[in-house]
């Protein structure tokens, strides 16, 4: 993994960052989420008819949650940037490829497809994060997301 810091970050394009340590997707935490977002579907929160009737055998984290682990991995990993601010500036592209199934483990893989200094003294980062499934080949989701960063 690169050392990255806001003196190298140019020259990190194309690279990889690295990878994230990896976050336990509890039923609590899918409970949680379908009480913030109104998301209560039986195929997350219905333990028992998920396991009976649910294709997956068990509860699946809804694709927003997993897509929400993002910022976790990412102030882990861009931590020695050591930005006075940083504000999420959206998604360019997302795919969700596979379901999370509840217990499951995740990890963010990043790479670094672009820094553009602005000219309002922000840094767009423009990022392509892969959230690898413990144990599976396909990842749970694909996307390019956009951060802005400033040092002042």
């Amino acid at each position: 993994m690169p050392l990255l810091n806001q003196d190298n970050l140019l020259d990190l394009v194309g690279q990889s960052i690295g990878t994230s340590s990896w976050i336990k997707v509890e039923q609590s935490r899918i409970d949680a989420f379908a009480e913030c977002t109104g998301d209560r579907q039986w195929i997350h929160i219905d333990v028992e008819r998920a396991r009976r009737e649910s294709p997956f055998g068990a509860p699946v984290a809804h694709g927003f949650l997993t897509l929400s682990l993002l910022p976790i991995a990412t102030y882990e990993l861009l931590s020695g940037l050591n930005a006075t601010q940083s504000v999420n500036y959206g998604i360019d592209k997302l795919r969700f490829m596979s379901p999370v199934l509840v217990g499951s483990r995740v990890r963010n893989h990043m790479k670094l497809l672009a820094a553009e200094p602005r000219e309002d003294g922000w840094t767009l980062l423009r990022t392509e994060n892969t959230v690898e499934i413990e144990g599976q080949t396909k990842p749970a989701l694909v996307a390019v997301s956009l951060g802005l960063f400033s040092w002042s």
